[in-house]
């Protein structure tokens, strides 16, 4: 085995143990701690105690953490790829609060309901956001940059945000629990609101790992990609898409999250390099397992009760945003 592969090996093996030990934690602590012998009674149904009782309940809870965070890992990575800028972020481009306003607008103007509706409504709103940023970013002198490209993204967030307030706040019956969905939260998941989401979550993780080569590719480079023979268009195209119906997929499900894109793919690339065919499968180990220890976490710190997951990431994101736009510019990039 050659040296430079060792480290890889060791961080995708780590990852894949945080990953179990993540799912391990989060179905034994929380507001009662669990022993192992009511995990297992919980876990095969055997529901004759109060901690078997409350593993039944965490086991989708769990399961929605890990899915959402892979997806949110793997998007995040994906759209640093196919933009070039260390700063995009499903939650800072704007994707997750344009899939987010589309459910909102569906509960509240339209009356919709049932898990499969909101994950349409989802993946279509994070389409036509994502569509709406390039545009606005791409246009002037320089094309789409990094920066415009994030700001164009911050701004619409804001924006949309700001809507959504105004459809939600006429409306009592719907205004609580949209504004605690708002949040970005995996408390009360359920396996018949999970199951359905797996089809789109499959398809978004296939075409985002299908694209890693072109975005190896465009890392050299647009012109050196198509000299490479790849065909950039049709590649960012199958990349976006996959990172889209993600995004959607994890907003459907949890409200909308941040930062989980923005922090997991900068790690990766410390474990991996610069090559996509390994950041974005450890994207997805890595995001699954930040999500779900932020899930743990919060409600530990907020005994007996539990302090929502999307704060938690927020408390751990923002100040690596911070970090990253600060040595983004001191690169001159």
């Amino acid at each position: 085995m050659q040296a430079q592969h060792v480290p890889r090996l060791y961080g995708f093996t780590a990852l894949l143990a945080l990953l179990g030990l993540t799912a391990v934690l989060s179905l034994t602590l929380g507001a009662r701690s669990v022993p192992w012998a009511e995990v297992w009674a919980g876990m095969t149904g055997q529901i004759d105690s109060i901690g078997a009782a409350a593993v039944a309940v965490r086991l989708p809870r769990t399961g929605l953490a890990l899915l959402a965070g892979a997806a949110l890992g793997l998007a995040g990575a994906v759209m640093q790829g196919i933009s070039r800028n260390p700063l995009a972020d499903p939650g800072i481009l704007g994707v997750n609060a344009g899939a987010a306003l589309f459910v909102v607008i569906g509960i509240a103007w339209f009356n919709i309901s049932g898990a499969q509706s909101f994950l349409w409504l989802g993946i279509a709103g994070a389409a036509l956001t994502a569509v709406f940023v390039y545009l606005i970013g791409a246009g002037g002198q320089g094309g789409a940059t990094p920066l415009k490209l994030t700001l164009a993204g911050t701004a619409t967030s804001v924006a949309v945000s700001a809507f959504i307030i105004a459809v939600v706040l006429p409306r009592n019956d719907i205004a609580g629990s949209v504004q605690s969905w708002q949040v970005g939260g995996v408390g009360g998941a359920r396996f018949d609101t999970l199951l359905p989401a797996l089809p789109f979550a499959a398809v978004g993780l296939l075409l985002c790992l299908a694209s890693a080569r072109v975005l190896n590719a465009l890392a050299l480079g647009e012109e050196l990609a198509t000299g490479l023979g790849q065909s950039v268009a049709l590649g960012r195209l199958m990349a976006a898409a996959g990172a889209v119906i993600l995004c959607g997929t994890a907003t459907a499900l949890c409200g909308p999250i941040g930062f989980v894109g923005l922090v997991v793919p900068h790690l990766c690339r410390m474990i991996a390099g610069v090559d996509y065919r390994l950041v974005l499968p450890l994207s997805a180990l890595a995001g699954a397992s930040m999500l779900g220890l932020s899930d743990v976490l919060g409600r530990l710190i907020a005994r007996p009760n539990e302090l929502d997951v999307g704060i938690v990431t927020a408390f751990v994101g923002a100040p690596f945003f911070i970090w990253t736009a600060r040595s983004f510019r001191m690169r001159g990039l």
